[in-house]
């Protein structure tokens, strides 16, 4: 990882003082760009959302989807974890912390909009910064890339009934135009816009053309977050200020997930008899979040200074340092797996 990548979880602080200190000074500035919208969807953040999700998405190649089957028991594995767990069970950890545990010390208007950040958190596996975890844990690069391209196809077609379900079952009323207005503009058109200049770039000057323009393209993802996040605390600065714990109590079911899912990954990738270099990316794909779609539908769906967006941008605080912890424990651990692990 850069510098700039490995203090990520610093540049969010930063970030955090930042946004709720503009707010103070500049509240009419904030206010101007959140009435910026059309159909519900604000007209600068979706840029920066864009500038975020596009670079990201370049790296992907689907047609690793033709090397699917060459590790089909951790593809499974980690299908089942993304798409048939996690969701459900941050929807279940909302309930129950969020709720019902932590209710009395939390705004109650703010309660619904708080578990539905968490759903729309966990309801989109991460696409871009799983590639650093893999590395970290030596992981087989061909299952990483077939797994997140066939994610993203996944993606397209199965985030919104997922978190329509789960925002139904919260007793959520979800706006279906504006999730589906998110997920055409979040996703599928990012996308094709990706997968359209990537082939272009190939056919320009191939693999060393494309990689010199994600190299130049990488810190702008990045900075696109910042920026959005610098926004996000403009907006909920005086949330923040008078609900000083509100962020760590939002931390716990996300913390809970993310160690629980991993590691349900993992453990049911060694009963399956899959190697070790599958089973860490495995359990990192299968706990992380794409974050940058969860914060651009929090905002989509109830706006710039609701509880789900300040939900998300809890996911995003903790999201550096929590991984890391899981590649470590992996790493760790590779004895242990391999002493037991089958064929």
């Amino acid at each position: 990882m850069s510098i700039f990548e490995r203090y990520l979880t610093l540049w969010v602080f930063v970030c955090i003082v930042v946004g709720i200190a503009l707010g103070h000074v500049a509240p009419g500035v904030f206010q101007t760009i959140g009435a910026a919208e059309i159909a519900k969807v604000n007209l600068p953040v979706a840029v920066l959302v864009w500038l975020m999700i596009i670079p990201m998405l370049l790296k992907i190649d689907f047609a690793a989807l033709s090397r699917v089957r060459d590790h089909w028991r951790g593809i499974g594995v980690t299908l089942f974890i993304n798409w048939a767990v996690k969701p459900f069970s941050m929807t279940l950890l909302g309930w129950l912390f969020i709720g019902y545990l932590f209710r009395p010390y939390l705004p109650e208007v703010q309660i619904e909009s708080y578990i539905a950040g968490l759903i729309l958190l966990a309801a989109a596996p991460c696409t871009a910064m799983v590639f650093v975890w893999s590395e970290l844990t030596k992981g087989e690069p061909h299952f990483t890339l077939s797994q997140v391209a066939l994610n993203d196809v996944i993606m397209i077609v199965a985030f919104a009934p997922i978190v329509g379900l789960l925002l139904g079952l919260s007793a959520v009323v979800v706006p279906w135009d504006t999730l589906a207005l998110s997920v055409g503009l979040y996703i599928v058109i990012p996308v094709i816009i990706s997968q359209i200049v990537r082939r272009a770039m190939l056919r320009a000057g191939g693999e060393k053309a494309l990689a010199r323009l994600l190299q130049a393209l990488g810190p702008l993802s990045l900075t696109a977050l910042l920026a959005t996040l610098v926004l996000l605390f403009g907006f909920q600065g005086e949330q923040i200020i008078a609900q000083p714990l509100v962020i760590a109590m939002l931390a716990v079911p996300i913390l809970i997930q993310v160690y629980f899912n991993s590691g349900l990954a993992y453990w049911l990738n060694r009963l399956v008899g899959e190697k070790h270099c599958v089973a860490g990316p495995s359990a990192l794909i299968g706990a992380s979040n794409f974050f940058e779609l969860a914060v651009a539908a929090a905002i989509s769906l109830f706006g710039l200074n609701s509880g789900a967006a300040l939900a998300t941008v809890v996911g995003v605080l903790i999201e550096v340092p929590v991984m890391l912890s899981v590649v470590w424990i992996v790493n760790r651990t590779q004895p242990w797996y391999e002493r037991r692990a089958g064929p």
